[in-house]
């Protein structure tokens, strides 16, 4: 067991406005199966980047600890897979590889294959099972759910809880319930750690907000009411004061009597102001690290007849590969269809024939006529330049997809910055922006979850909920599918 101390940590990139830490201390077992959580560019990859030594920064790390950072760069993955994992690991036995990969229901035939064939799932659990026969005191796991189907999650869940000493960066809420133990969170204005998973942490989370909305709530009240009695009391004083000159019935006024109930009334409206201003101060304290979840809105269009799309008997091949045969599905008006196999199933292969793109298939395809799609991709690559350059490539109401940013807690200080300098799961909020931001019969969400954080899933959720648009959506994040699908297509 050892004991990896971060304190008074603080980093900032020399292309952003603001530091990404700033004075921030906690201590952690390297045994634990810690859970690392927290809102898109928070800095959950760059502390890890961090531990690793990748940046210089200000504060203390404790030194001369082994990690080891998942995903990692493979330079020519047209080698054999068996050759990649020569040029990663120094020595290993070939039974402790096999064991590994059976652990996650990787067959050892693809050793022998040339490692950019494999599948995004069998890469990345391949890449995984390296990880744990290294020598290492802290293992760095950095979203590894991205190109994993709900079985292949499943699996890589099932053999993480298996092991310990690693930090796992996730927002798939069962996945990190299975193999959890601690949570660090980097909330708004601190650094929070718990033991427990992560069900345990969101319940505290909503409580401790709730409780402070409550008394934001009891202090606005308390202010408005201080803010009432204070100017009454300076009234009052100074209507006092002014009374000392002024004759009643021909007699002088008693000044000294009323010079004293006025300082005393004055005194009185300056113990007021007083409770005021610590009334203030305590409210400035609360709401720190509240999580807000604003609506998001969206103007889906209503198709004229209930059927938007039909496919038929559909079979596509590459090369001499048969991806999928026979078959059919409708796109109904109002339907919230979850299009669901394994990876390399064909899934992105559906979606690219409805967005009729280049791609050989037999069967037949039925798009509705005069139908409007909006398509929210994957690929986030082409990133780069301002956001008016983005809304205006896409032809979008700038003020709009600004405000649906705004609300997928986007900064101010992101607006004015290149957008290759955000982080992936704030890339993929200007791309889902995006898509929002235009009025469709058809929304196509191919795994729009991917990098973004557990407060934005959850406005997604909602939004479809509420609005009940016609989507076929890709997700791999089985409590999000359950909460929205109204059926299910399977590859």
């Amino acid at each position: 067991m050892g004991l990896l101390e971060v304190k008074n940590l603080s980093f900032g990139y020399d292309n952003q406005i603001e530091n990404v830490f700033d004075n921030i201390s906690f201590q952690i077992d390297t045994n634990w199966k810690l859970g690392l959580i927290g809102r898109n560019g928070k800095g959950k990859t760059t502390l890890l980047k961090l531990f690793i030594g990748k940046y210089e920064y200000q504060g203390f790390i404790t030194p001369n600890y082994v990690f080891d950072y998942f995903p990692y760069e493979i330079k020519n993955n047209e080698k054999k897979t068996l050759e990649i994992i020569n040029d990663l690991l120094d020595e290993f036995e070939l039974w402790q590889l096999e064991r590994e990969l059976s652990l996650l229901e990787v067959k050892t035939t693809v050793l022998q294959q040339d490692f950019n064939t494999l599948s995004k799932g069998e890469q990345t659990k391949v890449l995984l099972a390296i990880l744990f026969l290294k020598p290492h005191d802290l293992i760095l796991i950095d979203e590894p759910t991205n190109h994993l189907d709900y079985h292949g999650r499943k699996i890589l869940s099932n053999y993480l809880r298996k092991k310990k000493s690693f930090i796992l960066v996730s927002h798939d809420r069962d996945f990190l319930d299975n193999c959890i133990d601690h949570v660090l969170a980097i909330n708004r204005n601190n650094i929070e750690l718990i033991k427990g998973d992560f069900s345990l942490w969101y319940e505290l989370k909503n409580n401790q907000d709730q409780l402070e909305l409550q008394k934001n709530n009891q202090l606005k009240k308390d202010i408005n009411r201080l803010k009432y009695a204070a100017k009454q009391n300076e009234d009052w004083s100074n209507k006092v004061e002014a009374s000392k000159n002024v004759k009643v019935s021909g007699l002088k006024p008693d000044k000294g009597y009323i010079g004293h109930k006025a300082a005393k009334m004055m005194k009185r409206s300056k113990n007021v102001e007083r409770r005021q201003i610590r009334a203030i101060e305590e409210k400035r304290k609360l709401l720190k690290n509240v999580e807000i979840i604003e609506k998001l809105k969206l103007s889906p269009l209503k198709y004229p007849k209930k059927c938007l799309c039909r496919l038929e008997n559909i079979k596509i091949t590459y090369g001499d590969k048969v991806v999928f045969k026979n078959i059919s599905f409708d796109i109904n008006e109002g339907e919230r269809i979850n299009l669901v196999g394994k990876n390399g199933s064909g899934k992105t292969s559906i979606i690219k024939l409805i967005m009729n793109e280049n791609i050989s298939y037999e069967g037949k395809i039925y798009l509705g006529t005069n139908m409007k799609i909006a398509y929210l991709h994957q690929d986030d690559s082409s990133l780069s330049g301002s956001l008016d350059d983005y809304a205006r490539d896409f032809n979008l109401d700038i003020s709009l997809f600004k405000a649906i940013l705004r609300k997928l807690d986007f900064s101010r200080e992101l607006f004015l910055q290149n957008m290759v300098t955000y982080s992936k799961g704030q890339k993929k909020k200007v791309m889902l922006a995006g898509c929002l931001a235009q009025k469709a019969h058809l929304y196509i969400l191919d795994e729009p979850l991917n990098y973004l954080d557990i407060f934005s899933r959850i406005q997604i959720q909602d939004l479809l909920l509420e609005f009940k648009p016609t989507i076929l959506f890709v997700e791999h994040d089985q409590y999000f599918c359950n909460q929205v699908k109204t059926k299910i297509v399977e590859i």
